[in-house]
């Protein structure tokens, strides 16, 4: 129960297609390039989570992008989502909380966050591991079906899944079991903001999708890594990102 309010009270407190990439990805060397800042970092203490003098802004580092891909402008970054790829934080998280909002600027647009990651590149420029947390234009199953690759209804943003070594129990299985689907679609499409509220605490991952949460997975086998955003061959911004480092 004390678990269950300590969650609560923090959210309350915050108030894959692969296309064809473009321009010269960049991957990161043993010396990580910091490219851009970009949203707020903020330490959870005794009282309101927003105190001033907590707060420090949030330092992203190139991984597998172009150096064209993201464009950071007042309160919103831009993701040309090509070449496909990731940036990083500059930290680990293990407990924590990040509000994000997000629109698609595309019909169909595909993209994401990863959470807990090492943050190495594969070859098709994306993480070998963590936890995705997917974010997926309604118009997504329309455009598949179109090419010819139709896919199940229950294929909707906001599913949580495993990269490589890292495996979870999934809160609403998929078909197929290799994900956990949201419980309903409460996207809104194509360049319209959506809010996404990710609590990350011992394992265990809940996802609030403007509003209201419909998607978990807990007993995660890796708790601790960087957290990485997505460009995946659309266009896609980002703003007032938060994270709120938990005990």
């Amino acid at each position: 129960m004390q678990r269950r309010n300590f969650i609560k009270n923090t959210i309350l407190a915050t108030g894959a297609l692969s296309l064809p990439g473009a321009g010269n990805r960049i991957y990161a060397g043993s010396s990580a390039q910091e490219i851009f800042s970009f949203g707020k970092e903020i330490q959870w203490k005794d009282g309101p989570a927003f105190d001033a003098g907590g707060e420090q802004p949030v330092k992203w580092y190139q991984v597998s992008t172009g150096s064209d891909t993201w464009k950071a402008d007042n309160d919103v970054l831009f993701c040309t989502g090509k070449p496909i790829g990731v940036v990083r934080s500059e930290r680990e998280y293990e407990n924590f909380m990040i509000h994000i909002e997000w629109r698609h600027m595309e019909t169909g647009g595909n993209s994401g966050i990863f959470i807990w990651s090492k943050a190495k590149a594969r070859a098709n420029g994306l993480p070998d591991d963590g936890l995705e947390v997917q974010m997926l234009d309604p118009g997504y199953l329309e455009l598949s079906a179109q090419r010819g690759r139709p896919l199940p209804d229950s294929y909707i943003s906001g599913e949580l899944f495993g990269i490589g070594d890292l495996k979870v129990e999934h809160d609403n299985p998929s078909l197929n079991g290799t994900r956990s689907r949201s419980t309903e679609l409460r996207c809104k499409g194509k360049g319209e903001w959506n809010t996404y509220v990710v609590v990350c605490v011992d394992g265990t991952v809940k996802l609030a999708i403007n509003g209201k949460f419909v998607n978990g997975v807990s007993k995660a086998t890796q708790r601790k890594g960087y957290i990485c955003l997505e460009a995946e061959g659309s266009e896609i911004h980002f703003r007032n990102i938060k994270i709120v480092r938990l005990p």
